[in-house]
């Protein structure tokens, strides 16, 4: 059976959200051979859902839980896609709490963490958000940016919009 493809985290496989590992799913009670490894938020402590439970939303149902807190996603232009990324999409691994980026009245991928490397090449498209960035925590220049990026204490999320294609970034720190 082929693995689900999720629009808004299309690669969890290489991110390592699920993993290829033989497990008993608590929802579907089937055995398979992938396990989610990321953040699951129900009141009961749920492990080894697997990858399908989560794109037909079952798992949410069962648990009554949610793969991302709504409140900390941008506003989207359809109720569909806000239902569809909190209850049949994988989330990504924060260290605080994670945002989920919107552009083009939809969210976006998140394509995956990055640091000042990976995010150089695309520093004149995510300027606004750059800029968001050193005036959140009062930097003067991309020097002290890039300088920031470089700490193990940061962490950068990077996203691409699924209708345009441009990137957008966002950070958080310990």
């Amino acid at each position: 059976m082929e693995l689900p493809v999720f629009k808004y985290n299309p690669n969890s496989l290489e991110l390592e959200f699920i993993e290829k590992e033989e497990t008993l799913c608590p929802v579907c009670e089937k055995e398979r051979e992938y396990t989610y490894t990321g953040t699951f938020y129900s009141i009961e402590d749920v492990e080894e859902i697997c990858p399908w439970c989560i794109a037909d939303g079952s798992a949410a149902k069962k648990y009554d839980g949610e793969f991302q807190d709504g409140s900390c996603c941008e506003e989207v232009e359809e109720e569909g896609y806000v239902e569809e990324l909190i209850y049949r999409t994988p989330g990504y691994r924060g260290w605080q709490q994670e945002r989920w980026l919107a552009h083009c009245g939809d969210f976006c991928a998140f394509v995956g963490y990055g640091r000042w490397p990976e995010i150089e090449p695309l520093q004149k498209e995510l300027q606004k958000d750059l800029h968001d960035i050193m005036s959140d925590y009062r930097l003067n220049n991309v020097d002290e940016l890039k300088k920031l990026l470089s700490k193990r204490s940061v962490e950068g999320y990077l996203f691409q919009c699924l209708k345009c294609g441009k990137h957008r970034f966002c950070i958080d720190m310990w």
